[in-house]
């Protein structure tokens, strides 16, 4: 008796859920394609992105050729933005301008496209090629509309890209420097990622840190090396330390450099010596040993 009873309740509930739609549910199966294009633009100028991103993608097949379906296709793009879902957002705003490149809503369109990769640039420690697009696009639309109101954002976005790459290459170098004690080739991937860095981000605030890491991780390279590479990487530790010296002569690590710096020099001098020795030793004339005739 109790398991028809629960039978009974469940055979109520299913009923109730299948005879009750709800109006979106309704339009949804029964709506006409104008009903439903009108719902999912007040669904959109309501903010309800979500309902109106379903209609707008139904939608869009049926009213392909037609008056509405440029601002369709317009509005799903930003339905999608909207939800922060911008992978397709940048996907459909690139398809909106270059489907419609003589459309009003292009040069929007195009911004859009750019903000969504922007919007979708991963955090720096992650891989940047995403970033790096965003930066072209960006640029790109600039380029297309150097009278837009949205150029200076543009500007700016670009430059928080950058200082995402900046920060992603300090880090990197600064990686190579801490596992150097561990593996010694890093000393010298760490110079070389230095060297870039300072090259490609030449007014970075982390360049005066790096200038004096580059002496430090040179110079325990060169301490590490065998002796047929002994000068030329005391050499680049001079080389490395003039150039600490004449772009931060107030730095707080200068005497730690400048200590390794001297030891260099000394290496050097010894290293000369030693070469000089060689040279004179080489160029000593052969003893000649007499002969007696019986």
């Amino acid at each position: 008796m109790q398991h028809c009873l629960k039978a009974g309740t469940l055979a109520v509930v299913l009923l109730v859920l299948i005879t009750s739609c709800s109006p979106f549910q309704k339009l949804q199966k029964t709506g006409t394609d104008d009903q439903k294009y009108q719902a999912a633009v007040t669904y959109f100028k309501k903010g309800e992105f979500y309902r109106a991103g379903l209609l707008f993608e139904e939608l869009i097949p049926i009213l392909k050729g037609s008056t509405e379906s440029e601002m369709a296709q317009f509005y799903r793009a930003h339905c999608e933005y909207q939800q922060q879902n911008y992978q397709l957002s940048s996907f459909h705003f690139k398809q909106f301008y270059e489907t419609f490149a003589r459309s009003d809503y292009a040069h929007e369109a195009m911004y859009f496209y750019a903000l969504s990769l922007y919007k979708d640039s991963p955090n720096y420690n992650l891989d940047q090629s995403n970033t790096l697009t965003a930066m072209a696009a960006l640029q790109d639309f600039i380029n297309a509309h150097p009278q837009s109101p949205f150029r200076q954002e543009c500007t700016q976005y670009i430059a928080v890209l950058r200082d995402k790459l900046e920060l992603k290459a300090y880090d990197k170098a600064k990686q190579y420097y801490k596992t150097s004690a561990a593996n010694i080739a890093n000393y010298r991937s760490s110079v070389v990622s230095i060297t870039n860095f300072l090259r490609e981000y030449p007014d970075s605030k982390y360049n005066e840190e790096l200038a004096y890491l580059r002496v430090d991780a040179q110079y325990n390279l060169a301490k590490n090396s065998f002796a047929d590479k002994l000068k030329e990487r005391h050499q680049e530790v001079v080389t490395y330390y003039l150039a600490l010296v004449d772009k931060f002569p107030k730095s707080p690590d200068l005497k730690k450099a400048e200590r390794m710096y001297e030891d260099s020099r000394k290496e050097l001098e010894t290293i000369a010596n030693q070469e000089k020795e060689k040279l004179n030793q080489q160029q000593k004339p052969a003893k000649v040993t007499a002969t007696t005739a019986n």
